[in-house]
């Protein structure tokens, strides 16, 4: 089995990189972009930090006197680290029972689908990716509640994906010309 995961990127700290080792990745993240309106570095910069690009992630298990292990701190899984409810969610909304949480095309997908939900219901920017992703986190719930305020080490850790969704950004700015005639060209 492990000869048919799909290796991460051997560059994830370049956009350009990932979309020239991984051009299908570009396909799908383009294809989400234009069905909810989210930018390819904000999903791109979500998925680096759930995962970082590992297919099959899931949080680390507890363990019982430091060997054993045990259960998981939670359900979430895959390149976006959806837990079980809100994949099921998104399954039934957008009629896409297919879909799985290993698959990248997937994922982009729900990531902007999330997004778009994030910004009817919350109002937050979907180019905003510090708040896209502290309600990505948190869920709408939370986010409305504000539980973020609470866990400083979080507001970093959006601060990072925020700078590594405009790092990405000016990145595709200097590859997106090429990828879309590398596109046209196939």
């Amino acid at each position: 089995m492990a000869g048919c995961a799909t290796a991460p990127p051997k560059n994830p700290s370049n956009l350009c990189s990932i979309f020239l080792e991984k051009e299908d990745w570009y396909v799908d993240a383009r294809n989400a972009q234009r069905r909810w309106g989210i930018p390819v570095p904000v999903q791109m910069a979500i998925i680096n930090q759930e995962s970082s690009f590992v297919e099959d992630a899931r949080p680390p298990r507890y363990q019982f006197l430091g060997v054993l292990p045990l259960w998981r701190s939670s359900s979430a899984f895959g390149y976006g680290q959806v837990k079980d409810d809100t994949w099921e969610w998104y399954r039934t909304k957008t009629g896409n029972g297919g879909a799985d949480r290993d698959e990248f095309e997937d994922v982009v997908d729900f990531i902007g689908w999330y997004a778009h939900q994030s910004f009817t219901r919350l109002g937050i920017a979907k180019f905003d990716a510090y708040n896209q992703y502290l309600a990505y986190h948190e869920g709408h719930g939370g986010f409305r509640r504000k539980t973020y305020l609470s866990k400083p080490w979080l507001l970093r850790v959006a601060q990072r994906v925020a700078a590594t969704a405009t790092r990405y950004r000016r990145q595709l700015s200097t590859c997106q010309t090429s990828l879309e005639r590398s596109l046209a060209s196939d």
